[in-house]
């Protein structure tokens, strides 16, 4: 018979915080009142110290009100409602063992089992689950399809599914005794050493910028036009580029042609003459990473009176809109190419094509059409 049914929840516990405490054996089994290889059994079980539980956690007390809550017939919320938890907390714990079966001792045996550390990990020793997850690696495929794989190939056998993080670590982590290291090869970036997930922001800062949490709430709901988001797109070896801008209500776009290249002198001037030719209502705010091209974003202010924000750094979905009409552009301008070819005549061309397609954010609408809707039937150049 298992230990957990020989031996109440509470003794049990006692009986591990004396081992760990450091009392003598004999004296466990005296205070406890059970054999000396009960003792053992539980410490050959659980080797590691009890760990202290967050009051987050529901306890032995919580468990056995739900239990005579469920054979009172009590519904989940009302069971949640008396022990001020939440109901999903309530309907987790009895899902584990069902309705039906649930019992408050092993819902607690379940809890200590999960907090006990260190876990085994799955692919620490040699099984059908590390074969099956390097045999996918050497198809290149990425640890995130191996496990949606995984799961679809063996949905009723638990043992046989592993999350994309536990893959990772099993490769990168030092002295896990998993995957083979060599397998690291095989994945899209071929790394040997996983690469920490935040970046270190190398550029200098641009004076005086005000950050997009500033920008008007007219500009984050899109509903009043005028309110820009610009880039740049960058040609081969980063030596030449095109700006780029989108207005957020209608997705009108705008191209930047940089003769003289992409310094902040350029871009702001480049910039200038192009906000310049737009009517007054569409001259409100310029949405921009923080790229040192635009430096000069004081002076353009004064210049055009369009306020300027920075979007945070690494957060390219500060500006979707811009993003997304970026990817559309590389169709006419792609990567690894000398972008100062292109000339301004031929940047208004690709212009006018974009605003003439149809847009499903638009509810098919073109966006030259919105745009001139909204100003009246007044017409705009590209």
């Amino acid at each position: 018979m298992a230990l957990g049914r020989r031996m109440s929840v509470e003794r049990r516990r006692e009986l591990k915080r004396l081992y760990w405490a450091g009392m003598s054996i004999r004296d466990i089994t005296a205070q406890v009142g059970c054999g000396r290889d009960t003792v053992f059994n539980l410490h050959r079980q659980c080797p590691w110290p009890p760990r202290n539980r967050s009051a987050y956690r529901l306890t032995l007390e919580e468990r056995e009100e739900i239990s005579r809550g469920l054979e009172a017939k009590l519904s989940l919320s009302e069971i949640a409602r008396r022990l001020k938890r939440s109901t999903s907390t309530i309907t987790r714990e009895v899902n584990h063992q069902g309705a039906h079966r649930y019992r408050a001792w092993r819902g607690e045996e379940r809890a200590e089992k999960l907090m006990a550390r260190p876990k085994s990990r799955k692919l620490a020793v040699p099984s059908p689950l590390s074969e099956a997850v390097e045999a996918r690696l050497k198809e290149k495929w990425s640890p995130e399809q191996i496990a949606k794989d995984l799961k679809v190939a063996y949905p009723e056998q638990p043992a046989m599914n592993v999350s994309h993080e536990a893959i990772y670590q099993a490769l990168y982590i030092q002295g896990r005794g998993a995957l083979r290291k060599e397998l690291s090869r095989y994945l899209r970036k071929g790394r040997p050493l996983r690469r920490k997930r935040a970046r270190e922001e190398l550029r200098g800062k641009i004076r005086d910028m005000v950050n997009i949490s500033e920008r008007p709430a007219e500009a984050a709901d899109r509903a009043v036009p005028g309110h820009w988001e610009g880039d740049l797109i960058m040609g081969a070896d980063n030596h030449s580029a095109i700006g780029t801008l989108v207005e957020r209500t209608t997705r009108y776009v705008m191209l930047l042609h940089l003769a003289d290249g992409k310094t902040a002198d350029c871009v702001r001037d480049a910039l200038t003459k192009k906000i310049q030719s737009l009517p007054i209502e569409l001259r409100r705010s310029l949405t921009w990473d923080q790229g040192k091209e635009l430096a000069g974003h004081a002076q353009f202010s004064v210049d055009t009176g369009v306020s300027v924000y920075f979007c945070d750094p690494h957060s390219p979905w500060q500006r979707g809109s811009n993003e997304n009409t970026n990817g559309l552009l590389r169709q006419y301008f792609p990567k690894g190419t000398d972008l100062s070819q292109h000339s301004a005549a031929e940047l208004d061309r690709v212009a006018r094509e974009l605003n003439g397609r149809p847009r499903e954010t638009l509810g098919w609408r073109k966006p030259a059409e919105r745009l001139n809707e909204l100003l009246g039937g007044k017409q705009l150049a590209a």
